[in-house]
């Protein structure tokens, strides 16, 4: 029998309201966390990283995968300072393989890491999910951000569907919104203003979606050398959502993006983070053919549902429901471990966690981070882990 995949739960650090205690029980070994304290391009001090994880490992658990190692804007954007903030980066990367922790995953989507319009989208049952309303984010875009350019980023139709949005709007959820599209920032509840994201948007006028894939590479081919040497895997994120919005360029979106990642700078430690959710957001996505195709650099999996809707919006529905064939991809993932297993790869545990969760029960009790409630997690772990035992059992 094949080894399970390495169950693991992200926990924000000490300021989370779920507690290590808490995910011990939901039968996950590994911990996902970061040093979201520390200023994004700055180094992460070897004492700084062996606080951490000595309270982890005090709680009965690993640190088994840093999310994020956060990449400085002027890496994004080839900055006169790029090339000093790759070398902070090493020397993070430096520090944590020391601490003997050697997955790290990451992102280059610009300025936010994430974009919602709806932090309690209700369902049937009164769960709350998370929700991606096109037309509450082009309202946004097009009569509160007032973005230069943005009316040819959107048809006749879209503009009027927009406005009558906006005009449906009271004060109160107007600026709700406001605050749910600002509040991108990993790892901490920091909103953006309008006028510090038009700042940060300035800084990409010049940065189009071939820029912006030709400085991902350049920091890769910059600290791949590195990261052979100290063992460090590094899986990129897929966008969220997985298409161009606000006037920024997306370029980990599609299977011809996540084959440039890797292609860009060869090498086995240059690998993938497979979201299923961030994926499966776009309809145009074969996530079981990904995972056949590229199951060789996948090194983390983010599974997670979105039910796709009408003009690329989405709300995170149950993990084995929504518009991704859990099963399909289950499949494709317990196929690529048995290739691993038959050419004599060792990293056949791929770590797994379960990605985001509906707020459920006593979830609603606590003020957790979007998407990263305790219980409704907890269900999306016990689903996925019956999922690949039956999978297992079926064609092993």
């Amino acid at each position: 029998m094949i080894s399970n995949l390495e169950q693991t739960f992200r926990w924000y650090g000490p300021n989370d309201a779920v507690t290590l205690a808490a995910i011990r029980q939901t039968g996950a070994t590994g911990i996902v966390n970061a040093l979201h304290h520390i200023p994004s391009g700055e180094v992460w001090s070897l004492d700084e990283i062996k606080q951490r994880n000595d309270m982890i490992d005090a709680a009965g658990m690993r640190w088994l995968v840093v999310e994020s190692v956060n990449i400085h804007e002027s890496i994004k954007t080839a900055g006169k300072q790029r090339d000093e903030y790759i070398e902070k980066y090493i020397a993070t990367l430096k520090n944590l393989s020391k601490a003997g922790i050697k997955t790290v995953c990451y992102n280059f989507m610009p300025v936010l890491d994430w974009t919602r319009t709806d932090l309690d989208f209700r369902l049937p049952n009164n769960a709350s999910a998370l929700r991606f309303d096109a037309a509450a984010l082009a309202a946004f875009d097009l009569y509160i951000l007032e973005r230069g350019g943005a009316y040819n980023d959107f048809s006749k139709e879209q503009q009027q569907t927009a406005k009558e949005y906006l005009d449906g709007l009271s004060a109160e959820t107007k600026e709700e919104l406001i605050n749910t599209v600002m509040a991108g920032l990993p790892g901490t509840t920091d909103v953006l203003t309008i006028a510090e994201f038009r700042e940060h948007l300035e800084k990409y006028k010049d940065t189009d979606a071939k820029t912006l894939k030709e400085n991902l590479a350049y920091f890769l081919r910059a600290i791949m050398p590195d990261c052979e040497d100290l063992g460090i895997k590094m899986c990129i994120h897929p966008d969220d959502p997985p298409f161009p919005i606000l006037g920024l360029p997306r370029v980990v979106s599609t299977e011809k993006d996540l084959e440039d990642v890797v292609n860009s700078a060869p090498s086995p430690n240059n690998g993938l983070t497979f979201c299923t959710g961030s994926l499966g957001a776009r309809g145009d996505n074969d996530l079981p053919g990904m995972i056949e195709r590229l199951g060789p650099h996948i090194h983390f999996l983010h599974l997670r549902n979105v039910q796709r809707e009408a003009n690329g919006s989405f709300y995170e529905a149950d993990h084995l429901g929504g518009s991704t064939d859990m099963y399909a991809v289950m499949r494709s993932i317990v196929l690529e471990q048995k290739r691993r297993s038959e050419s004599g790869r060792g990293d056949i545990a791929i770590p797994m966690r379960p990605d985001h969760g509906h707020k459920l029960l006593d979830d609603f009790n606590y003020n957790t981070f979007p998407g990263y409630p305790i219980v409704g997690r907890l269900k999306g772990l016990a689903e996925l882990r019956g999922l690949e035992m039956g999978v297992k059992r079926s064609i092993i």
